[in-house]
């Protein structure tokens, strides 16, 4: 099998963009939508987001069917188009629920089963696909092409139909969701026509058996298993801030709407150039193991919540809340690709073709714990506010994410053995 060359991964690439683009319509514009123009509570579209992950506890599945079946490209295209239809059923069970709630929830249900199901058998065999056919020593890279293509892809899309929107009626949205989808289709299947063929693709005899014994194989192997616990923990710390920074600026130092979303740009732009920093750093200049880079960043952004939690118990803390909030998205995205890049290598450990399962489940581990980590960080400082004052409450929520990054830091010194993963603990200057 061939190494997939730097063209292949950016168009594979191409694929986690159109992933991003159709996942932001959904998670972000729909929620604006049914919280500001229809005056829903804010909890159902958290339900319905925290719907779309819950489904993505299928991701072992679909990785265990992309395994088996050795044909990758099917499971990308048919998820893409799964999640396209899922965009455009989400956007019209909002426009029906505004004149006829229990039916438009009714849409909206299944719409974001059907998204969860698309990122699952799509997003889970593109990285399996990653994970198989990259060079080790082009894996940190591959992870931030990837996904930088998607922070794009998530950028211009946000950006784009949020300006064609205005002024927002209902028949424009589905237009507007639906050429989206649209558009994601055609490009996913341009960009990964072929691809496998060339690069992976062949059958694979010894997944050819139950899903449960598959399953139960790969977590008898204590690396793997380890991993799945290391990445729940720390993307359970990844997203615990995600639906409290914003309020905290706001309820604590009194930053306006337009401030508060500026420090989401700030994270962004943070988690961008970190994302950067490591896919040169590890490949381009081969500065330290993927091990490290994951180390820092999960040390880093545990520093940085510790500053923003102090913050609220100084004088003057709002001054370094964006400061802050941008080192936490440095060394978040630090943290996200080196991860990807370690899962990557560890898929091709033990029992051979098992990329797409191993893939899937750290997927599902991830998944969980993305929605998991954000309603428990939400419902933690409703809780914490009953008992102290704002501030604290948010910083005691803070302290105890930085407490969760300081576990994973200490879980990757361990089970990302740079001794025995050719396409990690080699990747330093001069090997």
């Amino acid at each position: 099998m061939t190494h997939l060359s730097w063209f292949s991964i950016v168009r594979l690439g191409l694929v986690q963009l159109c992933l991003g683009a159709i996942v932001v319509l959904t998670t972000s514009t729909l929620n604006r939508l049914m919280v500001v123009e229809a005056a829903l509570p804010a909890l159902l579209p958290g339900l319905l987001v925290a719907l779309h992950y819950g489904v993505q506890i299928t991701r072992p599945n679909w990785g265990f069917r992309s395994d088996s079946g050795g044909n990758r490209t099917r499971f990308i295209v048919l998820g893409m188009l799964a999640l396209a239809l899922g965009g455009f059923l989400a956007a019209l069970g909002f426009v029906v629920m505004v004149g006829a709630y229990w039916p438009g929830l009714a849409i909206s249900v299944l719409a974001y089963g059907l998204i969860g199901v698309g990122v699952g058998a799509s997003g889970t065999s593109l990285l399996a696909l990653l994970a198989q056919a990259t060079h080790p020593r082009r894996r940190a890279a591959a992870a931030t092409i990837t996904w930088l293509m998607m922070i794009f892809g998530i950028a211009v899309t946000a950006t784009v139909v949020g300006k064609l929107l205005d002024p927002y009626t209902p028949a424009r949205l589905l237009e507007l969701v639906g050429a989206v989808g649209v558009i994601a289709v055609a490009v996913t299947v341009a960009a990964i026509w072929g691809i496998e063929a060339r690069h992976g693709g062949v059958a694979m005899p010894e997944a050819r058996q139950a899903f449960r014994e598959g399953i139960a194989e790969i977590w008898a192997e204590p690396r793997a298993r380890h991993f799945t616990l290391f990445i729940f923990l720390s993307m359970t710390a990844y997203f615990m801030q995600e639906l409290i920074l914003e309020p905290y600026a706001g309820l604590a130092f009194g930053f306006t709407p337009g401030q508060s979303t500026q420090l989401s740009g700030a994270q962004n732009g943070g988690v961008f150039i970190g994302m950067l920093t490591v896919g040169i750093a590890a490949t381009g200049l081969r500065i330290g193991s993927l091990r490290a880079w994951v180390m820092l960043g999960c040390a880093g952004s545990g520093l940085a919540l510790v500053v923003l939690a102090l913050a609220g118990q100084m004088a003057g803390g709002g001054a370094v809340i964006l400061p802050a909030t941008m080192a936490l998205g440095l060394f978040n995205g630090v943290f996200a690709v080196a991860a990807i890049g370690s899962m990557m290598a560890l898929a091709g450990e033990g029992r051979g073709a098992r990329e797409g399962t191993r893939m899937g489940l750290w997927g599902a581990s991830q998944a969980i714990a993305a929605g998991f980590g954000g309603l428990i960080g939400a419902g933690a400082v409703d809780l914490a506010r009953q008992f102290t004052d704002t501030a604290s409450a948010f910083g005691l929520v803070f302290a105890a994410e930085a407490a969760l990054f300081a576990a994973a830091c200490w879980m990757a010194a361990r089970i990302i053995d740079t001794q025995r993963q050719p396409g990690l603990g080699h990747m330093v200057a001069g090997e």
